[in-house]
């Protein structure tokens, strides 16, 4: 067996806490692609991002190594860090590749998992055969122009030039034969008949725009394991933890510290204030932080007490369960709040529903079913409060 040497960079100034190791896209270094993301983590884990071998600090290169062979490297990685602790995982791209061969072939050694912009299955095995084949001719630098059109959402590399710069010198910078033996390994990797055997909490994320990995891609992923949940990043394409790293490092804290509902948290040692901490982040990715920010302005003494309740039991301890989605999630809420009238809240949902990946099609029919099984006149005031909400530009 041959297992690769993969070395990991620190991220977290203090070490201490639960281990999270992050894992990269093909082409890409550890600091490149995750340390602003890593930022929500760095004060409550130990956080450290590895790099592929030729990549980044890890200027060896091996012999050829299959998926399985690497992810037993990462495996060496956490025993050298925290030996024979568990430790969280999130992974881009080849990068959540090995997360899911981890999560088959190291069940134990994974608490659970975040899983961006990848796939059961990556490409062809043609494909990636070709693109070692050029990679050991022409060197990593004749892949800057193709990769710099797949990794980033459109207007991207205008706003964040100094972002998509380095990651792009991260790629011309990598060694030719280490970049092309990570091609052979996803040649030949496929896990989508496994996907059933993890049990582990998963979260898919994907970028909207993503052409490698689309969204159904991590759609296949959630669907198929047995606690999984997708969110769909717009304007997002191959790299999130680059293009939208608060974002993701939110979601990754929220998904690692697991709060539940509140019962399932106060059993498993989370205190009430890391509920309402939980709750706070998803509250502020669904609904926005304009509306929270506004809505946290108005807090008066009279009011506190109800906004913390809803915060930790509505957004921390509903909104925060892995059972269902959060598309789901606002399908069911703006149901019910159509069914009980409650136009205001159904105007804020509408908005809400949009941030969580529902088409304005879905929203109509939502309501067009609704008007059958709840009353023609509570559809006509949806439908005229949904066209208003849907004509506003984006917060």
């Amino acid at each position: 067996m041959t297992v690769p040497r993969i070395t990991g960079v620190e991220l977290s100034p203090a070490g201490t806490g639960p281990l999270v190791l992050l894992g990269p896209s093909l082409g890409t270094s550890a600091t490149a692609l995750w340390s602003a993301a890593a930022a929500p983590l760095a004060a409550d884990f130990h956080v450290v991002a590895w790099n592929l071998p030729g990549h980044g600090a890890n200027t060896t290169v091996g012999e050829p190594f299959t998926m399985a062979e690497l992810a037993a490297g990462v495996v060496a990685l956490a025993d050298a860090l925290a030996p024979g602790e568990p430790f969280y995982y999130a992974g881009d791209s080849v990068g959540g590749a090995v997360g899911l061969q981890l999560l088959l072939d190291h069940p134990d050694r994974v608490r659970s998992a975040a899983l961006l912009a990848t796939g059961a299955k990556i490409g062809e095995e043609s494909g990636w055969r070709e693109r070692a084949a050029t990679v050991r001719a022409s060197g990593t630098p004749s892949m800057v122009t193709g990769s710099a059109q797949r990794w980033f959402g459109p207007g991207f590399m205008e706003r964040e030039p100094e972002v998509a710069t380095e990651l792009l010198h991260s790629l011309q910078d990598a060694d030719a034969e280490g970049y092309a033996q990570v091609c052979e390994a996803l040649a030949t990797f496929d896990v989508r008949e496994r996907l059933g055997q993890i049990g582990a909490p998963v979260l898919a994320i994907a970028g909207a725009e993503d052409g490698p990995t689309p969204p159904a891609s991590l759609g296949q992923i959630a669907d198929a394991v047995q606690h999984g949940r997708l969110v769909v990043l717009d304007g997002v394409a191959h790299l999130p933890p680059a293009e939208r790293p608060h974002e993701v490092g939110v979601l990754l804290l929220e998904h690692f510290t697991g709060a539940g509902d509140v019962v399932t948290a106060l059993t498993t040692g989370a205190t009430s204030e890391q509920v309402y901490d939980a709750g706070m982040s998803v509250r502020r990715e669904v609904l926005g932080d304009a509306h929270v920010d506004r809505a946290t302005a108005s807090i008066t003494d009279f009011t506190e007490e109800f906004q913390r309740f809803i915060t930790q039991y509505a957004w921390g301890g509903i909104w925060t369960r892995p059972g269902l989605d959060r598309r789901t999630r606002s399908f069911i809420t703006l149901t019910a709040l159509l069914a009980r009238g409650h136009h205001e809240e159904f105007a804020m949902h509408v908005r809400a529903a949009k941030r969580n990946g529902l088409s304005d099609d879905e929203i109509k029919e939502l309501i067009l079913q609704c008007a059958i099984y709840c009353g023609v006149p509570d559809a006509n005031n949806a439908f005229k409060i949904a066209q208003r909400v849907l004509a506003e530009p984006a917060e």
